[in-house]
């Protein structure tokens, strides 16, 4: 049993310690993270999954970006501590996340990614959507939570911050 709650400013640095334990070393060298540099996870959609003795299993973060001029949410990283792999926790944290993120709003979520894992949470790929290099067109996925809100959506992936 595990409950799900937003990640706070206390649960970061654990969490940064479970990215780590769970990626490979220079994860922040990948172009996703260029999108995120200085820029806040979105407030009340990162969540962390604790088990009843508070203990870390899970944590998915969401960051805010701009497609086309489109909002959109950045999905990524989660991850789930490899002792509670196989427990469907993983699938816990994308199916409730994403329902706050419509909750709370978003229309369209992305994430770079496996194709044939992310299918099951509804991700297709992003054919007009071009990520900073080197990223492999094939893995840009997304997921419209609203109906439609990725028909005509394309472009450079930028960051929230960008101008233009």
């Amino acid at each position: 049993m595990y409950a799900l709650t937003p990640e706070t400013r206390d649960d970061w640095w654990e969490v940064e310690a479970l990215y780590d334990l769970c990626f490979a070393p220079g994860r922040e060298a990948l172009s996703s993270y260029r999108l995120r540099d200085d820029i806040p996870p979105v407030s009340g959609l990162s969540h962390v999954a604790r088990d009843r003795d508070g203990i870390l299993g899970g944590a998915i973060r969401y960051w805010p970006v701009r497609v086309g001029g489109a909002e959109a949410l950045l999905l990524g990283p989660v991850a789930v501590h490899p002792t509670r792999q196989g427990e469907g926790l993983g699938g816990l944290l994308m199916h409730v996340s994403l329902q706050v993120a419509a909750e709370m709003g978003w229309a369209r979520v992305m994430l770079v990614g496996d194709a044939p894992y992310y299918q099951r949470f509804g991700f297709t790929r992003l054919d007009h959507v071009v990520m900073p290099p080197p990223t492999n067109p094939d893995r840009v996925l997304g997921r419209a939570l609203v109906a439609g809100a990725w028909d005509g959506v394309q472009g450079d992936v930028l960051r929230w911050d960008a101008v233009g």
